[in-house]
C-alpha cells in the first residue's frame, strides 16, 4: 500500500505550513494504517492512497488523526465487505 499528501499552495502560500500539514497527515496516515493493510493482506490487494488538505486554516493533530481514523476505518470496511459479498 502506496500513499501520498498535499496540501493547497493557494491557502497556504508559505512551504513552512504546507510542510506541517504534510508532516501531519503523513504521521496520522502511519499512526492507523495497519487495520486497513491488515484487510487488504487478507484480501490480497493493494491500494494507493492521495490525502489532500482542502482546508483554510491549519489543523492541529487531534483534528488530522480523528478524521484519518474515520477515512481508514470506512476504507478498511468497504474493503471486507465487498469481499463478503464475493
Amino acid at each position: 500500500m502506496q500513499a501520498g499528501v498535499t496540501a493547497s499552495s493557494r491557502h497556504f502560500k508559505k512551504a513552512v505550513q504546507r510542510n506541517r500539514i504534510k508532516r501531519v497527515m503523513r504521521e496520522a496516515y502511519r499512526l492507523q494504517k495497519l487495520p486497513l493493510q491488515e484487510a487488504l493482506q487478507q484480501q490480497q490487494k493493494s491500494l494507493i492512497l492521495f490525502f489532500i488538505y482542502i482546508g483554510k486554516e491549519l489543523p492541529d493533530f487531534a483534528e488530522v488523526h480523528q478524521k484519518m481514523q474515520v477515512i481508514l476505518q470506512k476504507l478498511s470496511d468497504n474493503i471486507l465487505n465487498k469481499a463478503g459479498k464475493n
